[in-house]
């Protein structure tokens, strides 16, 4: 009763948004298809329109063939699985079915399955025998599972990780990507495996900070996701050093470039002025022979009133 009682409203709920978003309930032309993520709760809705609280019903898991396969829950006239009034409840089902007994009045005979696992998936059958035309209403439970990732540090260097998350018997619509800690997704690399109808999926990253990484694996088709989380280390200082020395590399090299500019550019300035002392002394010593040579002779220039008188000879 208790079990009942913590899962009405859970169940009132749901039948709602079922109706809301227009979803037929149990027919006999076709199945109704539910699809849910595993390990969550599954809704098999039902209703006949009138008082059943008098009335048998039971559900089944059936085969392909129709044949039963377990049975998953049984009312007949407020005896059934969950008050020991009734036998017969497959192992599988046992504390996980129950049925909103208030609602039995407007006629609601839907079931609640919590906790679902790929086993539950399967088709399943409300059958009616004691309505003036017996009926049965038809369900596909499809249970969705997202199959947790698995991750790993591949190599570690001073500065940077490869990380490696690994996804096995993911459905073919499954969306896998790596996080940091405060959520922004990462640039990484996916490798995709076919295996018969599912995908192996292989995502690696290179991380170069400590930090919190995350592999988000997602089904948007059932609005699910999972995750996995791992703590990455990286020895900040050495990458601080390294940029510290490539730093004091950088600037040396661009003084010793400028030393070597200056340099050039004096030799350069010495070359020119020497150039120029030179030009000038030739200039002078082309002007002293010029002058030399205009006189006729090789020796200094003599003053006429300077040279001694001689006699005349009669």
């Amino acid at each position: 009763m208790l079990f009942q009682r913590e899962h009405m409203f859970d169940v009132s709920l749901q039948l709602l948004f079922l109706l809301t978003c227009g979803v037929t309930l149990g027919q006999e032309a076709g199945a109704v298809r539910v699809v849910v993520p595993e390990s969550r709760d599954a809704l098999l809705p039902v209703s006949i329109g009138r008082d059943a609280e008098r009335d048998y019903f039971e559900w089944r898991k059936v085969g392909p063939r129709g044949e039963t396969q377990n049975e998953v829950f049984k009312y007949d006239a407020s005896l059934h699985y969950n008050n020991n009034g009734l036998p017969g409840q497959s192992e599988q089902f046992k504390g996980r079915v129950s049925n909103v007994l208030y609602e039995l009045k407007n006629g609601n005979v839907s079931i609640l399955i919590r906790n679902t696992t790929a086993a539950d998936s399967g088709n399943y059958t409300c059958y009616f025998s004691r309505l003036q035309r017996p009926q049965t209403f038809y369900f596909e439970l499809d249970v969705a599972a997202t199959p947790k990732p698995r991750v790993m540090i591949l190599n570690t260097t001073a500065d940077r990780a490869l990380l490696q998350c690994e996804v096995p018997g993911a459905s073919l619509n499954t969306k896998a990507e790596w996080q940091s800690g405060d959520g922004n997704r990462l640039q990484a690399e996916e490798e995709r495996v076919p295996e018969k109808d599912h995908v192996f999926i292989s995502l690696s990253v290179n991380v170069t900070r400590t930090d919190h990484y995350l592999c988000v694996v997602s089904q948007e088709d059932i609005k699910h996701w999972v995750s996995a989380q791992i703590s990455v280390h990286v020895s900040e200082k050495e990458s601080e050093d390294s940029s510290g020395t490539m730093l004091i590399v950088g600037i040396t090299s661009f003084v010793l470039g400028a030393v070597n500019l200056a340099a050039v550019l004096a030799l350069l300035v010495f070359a020119k002025r020497i150039k120029i002392l030179h030009n000038k002394d030739s200039a002078l010593k082309g002007e002293e022979e010029i002058n030399l040579s205009s006189n006729g002779t090789n020796g200094p220039v003599r003053d006429p009133s300077e040279e001694p008188l001689r006699p005349v000879q009669s």
